[in-house]
């Protein structure tokens, strides 16, 4: 495994990190196996996008859904990582799946991270706009200062190639604020094996394209959002809040 100096330099300069081997082949079929197992079961009917065949291509409040998430990650050296770069009083905020099943696939235009999930949207706020609900739960834009002490951690569960839609970054977007500019000639595919970590700021520039067609791959990706704080301005609150 690479070093923590490297990684370090890696999310100041980039944006992002790759951290290779986290979890083993057996460790993902059995986070696979749980999580399939979760969205098969829940009866919510918000949280889970799936398709014409009942495929899941997408689910939302994972913490609720599958209250073992929030203790399924904590694979080493993740925990050290996230109070290396966050401090030790960070915590979980959010989970999310994706999916690209194979002939079911999707892409995302350029964009950055900037929606957070709070217990209400209404209050009144000089530094959130945007209320909305996601999957019946309250989210809001977050200023540039509360996206910036965050920290997202991207458990892949299938190998990424170009043939499955990797995800797509721009490195060093990250520092330039909400302002986004876009040169894909310095675009980056991310392209890891199953069971490899990316750790990336949610102001990194990214998108994704469609998988390649005929691809008998899928691309599962568990994305899980942490806060390097449970305070937030303005009397707001976390919508969930898993202490580190």
């Amino acid at each position: 495994m690479e070093s923590m100096q490297t990684w370090r330099e890696d999310l100041k300069r980039d944006g992002f990190a790759i951290v290779s081997g986290v979890f083993s082949a057996d460790q993902v079929d059995t986070i696979v196996t749980a999580l399939h197992r979760a969205l098969s079961t829940y009866t919510g009917q918000e949280s889970a996008l799936r398709n014409a065949e009942g495929i899941t291509y997408a689910a939302r409040n994972l913490m609720v859904v599958w209250p073992s998430v929030t203790t399924i990650w904590r694979r080493q050296p993740l925990p050290e990582v996230l109070q290396e770069v966050l401090g030790t009083g960070c915590g979980l905020v959010r989970v999310l799946f994706f999916d690209k099943p194979p002939e079911r696939s999707w892409c995302l235009p350029w964009h950055q991270d900037m929606t957070i999930a709070v217990e209400d949207n209404q209050r009144p706020s000089s530094h959130f706009q945007k209320p909305t609900r996601k999957a019946g739960v309250p989210h809001v834009e977050a200023p540039p200062r509360v996206l910036e002490s965050m920290l997202t951690v991207r458990i892949h569960l299938d190998d990424v190639t170009e043939e499955n839609g990797p995800l797509r970054v721009l490195p060093g977007s990250h520092v330039m604020g909400q302002a986004l500019r876009i040169d894909e000639t310095q675009a980056r595919s991310i392209l890891v094996r199953r069971g490899d970590v990316l750790l990336m700021r949610p102001l990194l520039a990214h998108s994704s394209r469609n998988s390649q067609s005929g691809t008998l791959r899928h691309r599962r990706i568990l994305h899980l959002e942490f806060a390097a704080s449970k305070e937030l301005p303005d009397g707001y609150a976390w919508h969930d809040f898993t202490p580190v």
